[in-house]
């Protein structure tokens, strides 16, 4: 396995021209595509239609260089979007290919990806959401290569929220949801992913668990799930990338914790830890070929001894007050803002840290 990774620039969420230019050009082999991760300018919320606009543009482009229909190419690859360019952060999408290759010497970037049944509204959010992508999990990582769930450094899960309409179905049948909130749903959607994620890596016991501390028992995480949840979905995508020694390539994948949304040396040893532990990130900058962070609030809005307002903007949701922070950092190190940077971290490290990855060349 090798696998490619192509930076795409996005107008729009109905651009696809500079896709199509790198086709045209042969950098990109639409028969190798196998995922894209993307961020698209609309709110992030559960009326966020710029993620779906965004999948059907793509899916029309790719549909003739396959000899598919667009349906088809929705199903055949995995487009994981998440809403909101808050400051300097630019829409854009990250193209994952995969040809074959032999092994090169030491452990390359591997992609593994699985798909989850399709989930009830009274399933979104709960154990049943949990174990399905736990398996889903497990997975990605046999097909990943990869042995030692120690070398998997960024799981990417996008699974569906409720919507209004899943929620009147849900009631019409006397179903319980854990709220009939639409946005109000995420965090449970997202913690549920994560935990899914944690389980299946060994890094939380499934016994532990039950649907009460799904989005509550913040004492329980994944320390590598980056997860994502949106209208436009009704199964779990689970993208799971890791370092295998069945890869080839010359790509390798690290990650590191945000202790905050400042926290720029986290940055570096994301960097650091994909090339190599002893490596000086200063000298990596210039090979990093993909940045996948998850931002959030400071606990309790104090941000190093100072307060913020993103836990009391009644304006602004905190998600972006913490997006276009975070975004900010990571482009005034690595000089680009084609950044993935996604909001809401439940049972995703610690409460008040983040994930984030790297992808490097060697």
């Amino acid at each position: 396995m090798r696998v490619g990774v192509h930076k795409v620039k996005m107008g729009n969420p109905g651009d696809v021209s500079d896709l199509k230019r790198q086709i045209e050009e042969g950098s990109i082999k639409p028969h190798e595509i196998v995922a894209m991760i993307g961020k698209t300018e609309g709110n992030g919320g559960a009326n966020d239609f710029t993620r779906g606009f965004a999948t059907q543009s793509l899916s029309l482009l790719l549909a003739p260089y396959l000899d598919l229909s667009p349906d088809a190419v929705a199903k055949r690859i995995a487009f994981v979007w998440s809403g909101g360019t808050e400051g300097v952060l630019s829409p854009h999408t990250t193209v994952f290919t995969r040809s074959e290759a032999e092994p090169a010497t030491g452990k390359r970037l591997a992609i593994g990806i699985a798909m989850t049944r399709d989930f009830l509204p009274e399933e979104v959010g709960t154990m049943a959401e949990v174990r399905e992508v736990a398996a889903a999990v497990r997975i990605a990582l046999e097909e990943a290569g990869i042995d030692d769930p120690r070398d998997v450094h960024y799981v990417q899960v996008k699974g569906p929220l409720l919507t209004p309409a899943l929620v009147t179905d849900a009631e019409s049948r006397g179903a319980k949801l854990v709220t009939n909130d639409p946005n109000g749903s995420k965090p449970y959607a997202r913690g549920a992913t994560a935990l899914g994620v944690a389980v299946a890596l060994g890094e939380v016991d499934e016994a532990d668990l039950s649907d009460d501390a799904i989005a509550k028992r913040m004492d329980l995480y994944s320390s590598v799930a980056n997860t994502s949840a949106g209208g436009e979905l009704r199964n779990c995508e689970i993208l799971l990338f890791g370092n295998s020694s069945k890869a080839g390539g010359d790509l390798r994948i690290g990650h590191a914790v945000l202790k905050d949304v400042v926290d720029g040396d986290a940055v570096r040893a994301a960097i650091a830890n994909a090339v190599g532990d002893d490596a000086d990130p200063a000298v990596a900058l210039d090979r990093v070929k993909a940045i996948f962070a998850k931002a959030e609030a400071p606990v309790g809005g104090m941000l190093r001894g100072s307060r913020t307002t993103m836990l009391s903007d009644a304006d602004i949701h905190y998600e972006r007050h913490a997006r276009a922070a975070l975004g900010a950092v990571i482009t005034s190190i690595t000089g680009d803002a084609k950044i993935f940077v996604s909001g809401g971290t439940e049972h995703q490290c610690k409460p008040g840290e983040a994930p984030i990855a790297a992808i490097v060349q060697v």
